[in-house]
């Protein structure tokens, strides 16, 4: 980040950004510098996709109200629509103006606040696609008898190993959760979820649905020798 000092009590605040170490922030202080910024923030090699930048999070830390945050082209700003309508809310929630040199936007004037309205109505459109394009994907994906969501925590076997050893062996359920790497709460909804109450489903498991002691049963579901 570098900083250009002209007032000590800035009002209109610049910011220039470039992608790459190899690019160069001259031609955008120089056009910054003419359209009458007292300081100018920069931030060097740095993505127009990530908000989160050093010089800009200083130039609107340093901006007041009645102040205008200054950029020379719009994707300066940020590469993001939704990124930009969020960040251009925020300017105008504090009373601070934006104005981009080469678009012409200027959000003092009511040509400004229009333009600002249609990006916001393009950002909205841009999320209902998304959000439309997942709904259909997921429902393609059930068509084809695919699992939508994340994947299961534990097979089938390992839920069933894990009842037994609850309730036949009397072992602690959050020792048997760490053991199978989820936590006790993913484990009693995935036992919970399972058809009967007892264990008649366990391998050794005797007519009343208790084991029998004589064949344990591993955490991973598989069955052992006595």
């Amino acid at each position: 980040m570098t900083t250009k000092h002209q007032s000590s009590t800035p009002h209109i605040i610049g910011y220039a950004r470039v992608s790459t170490e190899e690019q160069r922030l001259d031609l955008q202080v120089g056009a910054l510098e003419r359209a009458g910024c007292e300081r100018i923030y920069t931030d060097h090699g740095v993505s127009g996709f990530r908000f989160s930048r050093g010089g800009l999070k200083t130039a609107m830390k340093n901006l007041r109200p009645g102040g205008t945050l200054v950029v020379w082209r719009l994707d300066r700003l940020g590469r993001s629509l939704s990124g930009l309508v969020l960040l251009m809310e925020q300017l105008g929630s504090r009373g601070i103006h934006f104005r981009s040199v080469t678009e012409n936007i200027d959000t003092s004037s009511s040509g400004g606040r229009l333009m600002f309205h249609m990006m916001a109505a393009l950002a909205e459109f841009e999320r209902s696609l998304i959000s439309e394009r997942t709904r259909a994907g997921m429902a393609a994906a059930k068509a084809r008898g695919c699992r939508v969501g994340r994947p299961r925590a534990l097979v089938h076997q390992q839920i069933v190993a894990a009842r037994c050893a609850l309730l036949c062996h009397g072992m602690a359920a959050g020792a048997l959760a760490r053991d199978l790497g989820v936590s006790p709460r993913t484990l009693q909804r995935s036992i919970a979820a399972l058809d009967g109450g007892m264990c008649r489903d366990c391998p050794g498991a005797g007519v009343d649905g208790l084991g029998d002691g004589r064949r344990q049963t591993s955490l991973s579901g598989e069955t052992g020798g006595p």
